[in-house]
C-alpha cells in the first residue's frame, strides 16, 4: 500500500503539512504499531522552474511525419516565449504545466532553449508523466481555466510529498487503506483522529441511510429500499455476500476530468487514471478500504442479484478475457445473467464507457474467503480482490457508497437519487 502522508494528515492531526513532520518519525511509529515500512520516498523535491502557462496562440507547423505546433504561450509577467510541442489535445487559450529553461524535472532532466524543427523552443510544454504524475504521455495536461497564472507548478498541485510504502500482511487488511493506517499513526502520537468514511456525510438529508436507521424499520434480514427510484438488488446466498448496497447518481457529465488533485493523489499511491467516475470509486477504496463499483445504469436489465454460478455460464470481464463460470464463484448478477465477479472484476458488458451518464454504485460485504477462492481459481487479482480477501469493515459499505455518490455529483455535475437500496443477512 503506498500512501502520501499527507493524505495521513488529512485524518490523523500530527502535523498540517508533510514538510511539517518528520517522515522517520512517522515510519518508525506505524514500525512499532506492526506496520512494515518498505520504503519511504520523497516525491516532488527535485522539480524546479515549472510555472502555470497560458497557450496564447498555435501554429501548425508542416512538412513533418508527426504532428508539430509552435505555440506562444504566456505566463502573465509579460513575457512571451515560443514553444515546440508534439500534443494535439489543448488549444489557445488552455493553461498549461510549462517548463522554463532552466527547469529541473524528475530523473535529473534539464530544460534549456534550444533549435528544433527550425524554431528556438523556449522550454517544454509538460505531459503529466514528465512530471512523475502517473504514466500518461497521451497528450499535455490541460489545467483548469482559473489556475493561476505565473504560479509554481508544483505548489499549486500539491507535488511536495512523502510517500510510504506499507508492506500489508494478510493478518492486517485495515492497513489496505489511508483510514485504517491514519487511525494507527493517530493512536500513536495520542492525536485527535477523523474517520474517512464519515467525511463530508453531513448534511446530506437522506442519502446515509445508516444500519440503526434501517433496524429502526424492521429490517432485520432481507431489502430494503429507502427509494423506490434506487434499482432492486437482493442476495440469494449469504454465504457468499451479507450485505449489499446500491445507489443512484444521474446526469453526470461524462466529458469532466479528474481533478488535479485527485489525479496526484491516485498517482502517488501508484493508481492509474482512468475516468472521472472511476477514479472516484478508486480513491475512496484506497481511502476507506471499501472496494466500490459503478455500473452503466443503461446497460443494466432487471433486478440485481448476489449468488453462485450456475453450469455453463460465462463472463467476460474488463480484461476481455471470456472466463467460464464454477459453480462456487460468487457473481452479481441482473436478468442477462452475470455482469461482475464479486469484488473482483466487473463484466465488460455493464463498464462505465465515455458516454456513460447515469450510474449505479454498488457496495457490499463479500466472503473473505470465498473471493480468494474465485481470485485464484481464476488466476485474476486485484485491488479489490486484495482487501476483500484480508476482510472488508462490516459497517462500511453505506458510507462508502454514499461518499462515491456525493463526490461524483460534486466533480460530475450528477444529481444524487435519494436513498438506496440495502440487502442484508
Amino acid at each position: 500500500m503506498r500512501v502520501p502522508l499527507s493524505w495521513l494528515l488529512e485524518y490523523a492531526a500530527i502535523g498540517a503539512v508533510p514538510g511539517e513532520v518528520d517522515a522517520d518519525e512517522v515510519a518508525r511509529r506505524l514500525t512499532a504499531c506492526g506496520l512494515e515500512i518498505e520504503t519511504i520516498q520523497r516525491v516532488g523535491q527535485d522539480i524546479t522552474g515549472v510555472v502555470v502557462a497560458q497557450v496564447l496562440a498555435v501554429e501548425e507547423l508542416t512538412g513533418f511525419k508527426k504532428p508539430v505546433r509552435y505555440c506562444q504561450v504566456s505566463t502573465g509577467d509579460g513575457t512571451e516565449r515560443h514553444v515546440i510541442c508534439g500534443a494535439t489535445n489543448f488549444a489557445a487559450g488552455d493553461r498549461v504545466p510549462l517548463a522554463l529553461p532552466g527547469a529541473m524535472l524528475p530523473g535529473g532532466f534539464e530544460i534549456a532553449a534550444r533549435k528544433t524543427y527550425g524554431h528556438i523552443s523556449e522550454g517544454m510544454i509538460c505531459a503529466a508523466d514528465e512530471l512523475a504524475i502517473g504514466d500518461d504521455h497521451s497528450g499535455i495536461m490541460v489545467l483548469p481555466a482559473d489556475a493561476p497564472l505565473g504560479a509554481d507548478f508544483v505548489e499549486y498541485a500539491g507535488l511536495r510529498d512523502v510517500v510510504l510504502d506499507v508492506n500489508v500482511t494478510p493478518d492486517k487488511g485495515f492497513a489496505l487503506s489511508v483510514r485504517g493506517i491514519a487511525r494507527e499513526l493517530a493512536i500513536s502520537y495520542g492525536a485527535p483522529y477523523t474517520d474517512p468514511a464519515d467525511a463530508g456525510l453531513h448534511g446530506e438529508s437522506g442519502l446515509l441511510a445508516d444500519p440503526a436507521m434501517l433496524a429502526d424499520a424492521g429490517l432485520t434480514s432481507g431489502v430494503a429500499r429507502t427509494s423506490d427510484a434506487v434499482w432492486p438488488a437482493s442476495i440469494d446466498d449469504p454465504a457468499a455476500c451479507d450485505r449489499f448496497v446500491l445507489r443512484e447518481v444521474r446526469g453526470i457529465d461524462p466529458a469532466r476530468p479528474t481533478p488535479l488533485w485527485l489525479r496526484v493523489r491516485l498517482a502517488r499511491a501508484g493508481q492509474r487514471s482512468v475516468s472521472l467516475a472511476v477514479d472516484v470509486t478508486n480513491y475512496l477504496m484506497l481511502e476507506t478500504g471499501q472496494p466500490l463499483h459503478a455500473f452503466d445504469r443503461a446497460a443494466l436489465s432487471g433486478p440485481i442479484v448476489v449468488r453462485r454460478a450456475r453450469p455453463g455460464e460465462q463472463l467476460e470481464t474488463l480484461d476481455h478475457v471470456v472466463r467460464a463460470l464454477d459453480p462456487e464463484d460468487i457473481l452479481i448478477t441482473d436478468s442477462s445473467g452475470p455482469i461482475s465477479l464479486a469484488g473482483t472484476m466487473g463484466g465488460l458488458a455493464t463498464e462505465i464507457t465515455p458516454e456513460s451518464a447515469d450510474l449505479v454504485i454498488e457496495a457490499a460485504h463479500f466472503s473473505a474467503r470465498g473471493t480468494a477462492r474465485m481470485s485464484r481459481r481464476h488466476r485474476l487479482t486485484s485491488e479489490a480482490s486484495a482487501r476483500f480477501e484480508r476482510g472488508v469493515d462490516y459497517e462500511l459499505q453505506l458510507r462508502a457508497s454514499a461518499r462515491a455518490a456525493a463526490m461524483l455529483a460534486e466533480l460530475a455535475g450528477g444529481t444524487i437519487v435519494p436513498g438506496c437500496t440495502y440487502a442484508s443477512w
